[in-house]
């Protein structure tokens, strides 16, 4: 009998060994930024702590635990050798002055792939000096202001449980990326807010934005040439000027946009709500495949639009019409309720005209004192199926 029990006490002594060792082991692939001597400024520490997990042959993650940390100007990128993720569990705090910024981003992720973001932090942009002092509202050759996050060149990442709150700029520009999801992503920053963007889309494939909650200055989500396959599904919008597809049409050699597709949102207190824009006179261009189903619209401005005389400010020529081709676009299932009683508008360009444009079951009401709701088309022939609550089109 006591053979056994010390046989056991042995067993057991060397099966605690080996889940000690297992621990060890696996705590080696976290990279705590409090280990590298994070302070109030944590900039030097997640510097030193990214440059070590992205060396790591296995998968790695760099933690910034619960607090509150200032950061510089910071570029995080690859490649890595194995998966990396960055857990941010408390807030970062942008500078205040833009003047300590040279380029355009506060936080800047590249050339990554196999990323994950995650946690329950914050990046605050601290912008609201900013937006009081910038002209970029009326003046086209204003100064840029840093956005808050880049992503340049990521692949096969995931975005999920961060907040992005009163970034200077775009909240997130992304660029050049494949297969990136955002889920469960808050943007916050106050409806006056300038040029405040939540989700930039440019020349990126195999974008998802899914359950996802941003409230800003200007468009929720907007997309940018080159831009294939987004799906956006289940964003609530609001305040700010609702998901738009553009501006197109405004710089030469733009690639075109196909594979947009939203789907199950709520846009609440907006000046628009689904939108496709291009500038008159400009450039070229062409965009198609394009889908907005099962909207829900509340109190929104222009819920239903494709502007092709978007001309913000009076900063171009309306003498020409606009060179950007649209085609193949569809509304279905748009419900709610407009601030104004145009709640469907079509302005397609006069030299080259929209083509298979669908309307489908839109049910939105306007209860104000000019009249009924109403739609209005130019330069298009949309096929109209289902309910069709506002005459004109």
């Amino acid at each position: 009998m006591g053979l056994k029990v010390v046989s056991s006490a042995i067993i057991s002594f060397s099966v605690f060994l080996l889940l000690a060792s297992a621990a060890k082991a696996q705590s080696k692939g976290v990279f705590d930024v409090t280990k590298y001597g994070a302070d109030k400024d944590i900039t030097e520490a997640l510097t030193n702590a990214w440059k070590d997990a992205c060396a790591s042959t296995n998968p790695s993650k760099v933690l910034i635990p619960s607090g509150t940390y200032s950061l510089r100007k910071l570029t995080l990128a690859g490649p890595c050798k194995a998966a990396i993720e960055l857990q941010v569990d408390g807030i970062l705090k942008a500078p205040v002055d833009p003047n300590q910024f040279s380029g355009g981003h506060w936080v800047n992720f590249g050339y990554v792939d196999k990323f994950t973001l995650s946690g329950s932090g914050t990046f605050d942009g601290q912008g609201k000096a900013a937006w009081s002092k910038s002209t970029c509202q009326k003046d086209k050759d204003c100064d840029s202001l840093p956005m808050n996050i880049r992503f340049d060149f990521i692949t096969n990442a995931l975005v999920r449980d961060i907040t992005s709150r009163d970034s200077k700029n775009f909240h997130v520009n992304v660029l050049g990326c494949r297969n990136l999801t955002f889920q469960h992503f808050t943007v916050s920053a106050p409806g006056e807010s300038v040029n405040t963007d939540g989700i930039h889309i440019g020349r990126s494939t195999g974008i998802y934005i899914i359950d996802s909650k941003i409230g800003t200055g200007d468009d929720c989500i907007s997309v940018g040439d080159g831009t294939e396959e987004l799906h956006i599904t289940g964003v609530t919008c609001g305040p700010g000027h609702g998901i738009s597809v553009g501006s197109l049409g405004k710089y030469p050699n733009e690639k075109p946009v196909s594979g947009i597709f939203v789907k199950n949102c709520t846009i609440s207190d907006t000046t628009n709500g689904v939108r496709i824009k291009s500038w008159p006179a400009l450039y070229g261009g062409a965009a198609s495949n394009m889908h907005f189903e099962d909207i829900v619209m509340n109190n929104v401005q222009n819920p239903v639009i494709i502007d092709q005389v978007y001309c913000p400010w009076n900063q171009c020529s309306l003498k020409a019409p606009s060179k950007v081709k649209i085609s193949d676009v569809s509304f279905k299932n748009i419900r709610g309720t407009s601030a104004t009683p145009v709640v469907v508008q079509i302005a397609c360009s006069s030299g080259i005209p929209c083509d298979k444009v669908q309307l489908a079951d839109i049910k939105l009401a306007y209860s104000g004192p000019d009249g009924p709701a109403k739609s209005q088309c130019s330069n298009v022939k949309p096929i109209i199926s289902g309910i069709m609550s506002a005459s004109g089109c």
